[in-house]
């Protein structure tokens, strides 16, 4: 299906969509990051970050905000904006999109560029910065995506997990 013919609807994620967007994160933390076949390494950090408790305190607490894209059946993306998290890179931006995530099948379909600019509209009309990202330096298709959305990398972060480094692209609009 074309973007065109995509309705995305978007709205504020509430309590009640905790559980989807704990299987929703799980089903692209993997999908995107384990290639090979998952290991308890990697099943252990997934499981306790992405929980609905971690998301129900996500909801309350006022820095942060998430909206979701929803489709006739449920959740298929949603973005997540935190304030008061400084860029790490040479950038005064002190808002940050924590996540944006689309189920693999909806890709294409004009979902992460909807949730995208309902979130910078968000931070607009609630007074936040401009936010910056960081996504994972061999993920070529975000790269592609965040650049193709007029954002510009501006330095480099390291994502960890106990003793392991991954590196991280540091995106940022400029003006």
């Amino acid at each position: 299906m074309s973007a065109s013919f995509v309705e995305v609807s978007i709205r504020p994620a509430r309590l009640s969509d905790c559980s989807s967007l704990a299987a929703l994160s799980i089903e692209v933390w993997l999908g995107t990051y384990i290639r090979e076949g998952v290991n308890a390494f990697f099943a252990d950090y997934v499981l306790a970050h992405y929980t609905v408790e971690q998301f129900a305190r996500a909801l309350k607490d006022p820095a942060e905000r998430v909206l979701v894209s929803e489709n006739s059946i449920g959740i298929d993306g949603y973005i997540r904006i935190t304030n008061d998290q400084p860029c790490p890179a040479n950038h005064p931006s002190t808002t940050e999109i924590t996540t944006l995530y689309v189920q693999p099948r909806h890709h294409g379909n004009g979902i992460g560029q909807e949730l995208l600019h309902a979130g910078l509209d968000l931070c607009r009309e609630i007074e936040w910065d401009t936010p910056w990202l960081a996504t994972n330096s061999e993920n070529t298709n975000a790269l592609s995506f965040y650049k193709k959305q007029g954002f510009t990398i501006v330095g480099q972060t390291h994502f960890e997990i106990e003793d392991q480094r991954y590196c991280n692209e540091v995106f940022a609009v400029c003006a």
